[in-house]
């Protein structure tokens, strides 16, 4: 067995083990986008926004699968196997270059769809309802408060309806005890409107997925490179394998 075939089996070996910690980390990836999204939900109207992260999951269940099959393949030094090994990982690169662009596509669509239903949204807040708790939440947690500022909540049925002058509590700074959410009293208030907020957020967790996504894209050409570079030794030098099985 020369230097080249035990050069590449050490690099396929290392890529199976590579592909099992991708795995995980790309299930966390995906994961975490979608419960990003979840908590948002009420502002993104395009639903297909979270596809490139069913998309990541969906290649991760994939990629400990390749792990398994690879490390089979390259101890056996299997050609059908490395054959095969090779084109899981060419459909995973494609896929992953597919959630890459759909990515990049989707953080571009982020700013518009999260304007135009934002709007609706804080328009049919009520205080009861389900979408009034996630405006509360959002509001809450990004210390926010209105789509652009807190002045918008002039333009809502519900500060018409009260009609005393006053913000959601929700837009309260967390460190004012005894906010009553009075316009007169800015002071008291998060300003700053919540819709530039969403917006960076998801397309800061978009960047983040995509950055990942690229990242393992490059592993796995490199994974393709080896298992050519040691299937060409094999057949240049009329090299036999010593095992036999299920890849042989």
């Amino acid at each position: 067995m020369d230097c080249g075939v035990i050069t590449s089996k050490t690099v396929l070996l290392l890529l199976s083990l590579i592909f099992w910690a991708a795995a995980a980390g790309l299930g966390y990836v995906g994961g975490y986008v979608i419960n990003t999204y979840k908590n948002y939900d009420s502002f993104v109207q395009d639903k297909y926004a979270m596809l490139p992260a069913v998309i990541i999951i969906c290649v991760a269940v994939v990629m400990f699968i390749i792990g398994l099959i690879g490390c089979c393949a390259t101890i056996r030094e299997s050609r059908i196997g490395l054959g095969l090994f090779l084109v899981i990982i060419l459909i995973i690169f494609i896929a992953e270059v597919a959630a890459f662009v759909m990515g990049f596509i989707y953080r571009e669509k982020v700013k518009t769809d999260v304007q135009g239903t934002m709007h609706t949204v804080f328009q049919k807040y009520d205080g009861k309802s389900p979408e009034s708790g996630v405006v509360d939440y959002v509001q809450e947690q990004l210390r926010c408060c209105g789509v652009t500022n807190y002045t918008d909540w002039t333009t809502t049925q519900w500060f018409n309806t009260t009609g005393n002058n006053t913000v959601p509590l929700s837009c309260c700074k967390q460190d004012i005890k005894n906010c009553t959410g009075l316009l007169d009293e800015p002071q008291d208030l998060n300003t700053q409107g919540c819709a530039e907020k969403v917006e960076h957020g998801l397309q800061a967790v978009l960047s983040y997925a995509m950055l990942v996504i690229l990242g393992f894209a490059i592993i796995k050409f490199f994974g393709m490179l080896s298992v050519c570079v040691l299937t060409c030794r094999r057949e240049d030098n009329g090299y036999q394998p010593l095992y036999s099985g299920v890849f042989a």
